[in-house]
């Protein structure tokens, strides 16, 4: 009997948790975020469709798919802080000994999860409609800078306070990598780094260790980060 309560209660809370975390995802300024990011997609597709002198290949896909990507992770993680404090349940989560901790690992969680899916499916139409590119293999290679976009966001939004100072600053990063993309952008230090755009001096197997060390440094930025700003979430008296 204790047992059955016991997974009822499980069940019950896990269903609670994923319900507003989703809520707290698709609010507000999300759905023009998402929008947006269907919109740049759709114009550059279409522009390179009837552009005869284009040549669409899996280098120009990885571009292409990658800034929808950072747009969509990128309101509900520099926003999710605020929205918990706006919508008044950042006092509830406190309340709740490690609920919050919780209610954040499974919201980067489903963000990453959406995110996933509708990469998959605009790779999938850009595969379809421009150039056959390797699907699961591109979408595999594209999770690790958003996925890092993403959790430095969160990470941020935990110090900083404010999804505005928040969104500042991961601009800021984006910009300064963008700019540095000709120093550093064939290097494993590159955040943004296209393993399908190989220079044409590199030999194959540098660079296949260069995007796998890349990949093994932005796996430990994210772990990094998530766990710095769920430490930072023990801070009650600057959320409240």
């Amino acid at each position: 009997m204790n047992y059955s309560s016991y997974i009822k209660n499980s069940y019950h809370i896990t269903y609670s948790i994923i319900r507003y975390n989703l809520k707290i995802i698709f609010a507000n300024n999300f759905w023009y975020f998402l929008l947006a990011a269907f919109m740049i997609f759709l114009i550059i597709t279409v522009i390179t469709l009837f552009n005869t002198q284009s040549n669409p290949t899996e280098a120009t896909g990885y571009w292409l798919l990658l800034v929808p990507g950072i747009l969509l992770i990128f309101y509900p993680t520099t926003f999710g802080i605020q929205n918990d404090v706006d919508a008044r349940m950042i006092e509830i989560l406190f309340g709740i000994p490690n609920y919050r901790y919780k209610v954040w690992l499974v919201r980067l969680f489903l963000i990453y999860i959406v995110t996933f899916i509708i990469i998959l499916l605009l790779t999938g139409v850009y595969s379809l409609v421009l150039k056959e590119v390797p699907i699961l293999m591109m979408v595999f290679h594209l999770m690790f800078p958003i996925v890092f976009m993403g959790s430095l966001a969160f990470m941020f939004s935990t110090i900083i306070r404010s999804g505005n100072g928040t969104a500042i600053i991961m601009v800021i990063i984006g910009i300064a990598f963008w700019i540095a993309k000709g120093q550093i952008g064939s290097t494993e230090w590159y955040i943004f780094i296209n393993p399908y755009d190989m220079p044409n001096d590199a030999n194959e197997v540098v660079w296949a260790e260069t995007i796998f060390n890349n990949r093994i440094y932005l796996l430990a930025g994210i772990i990094i980060a998530v766990l710095y700003g769920l430490l930072n979430l023990q801070k009650r008296e600057g959320f409240i």
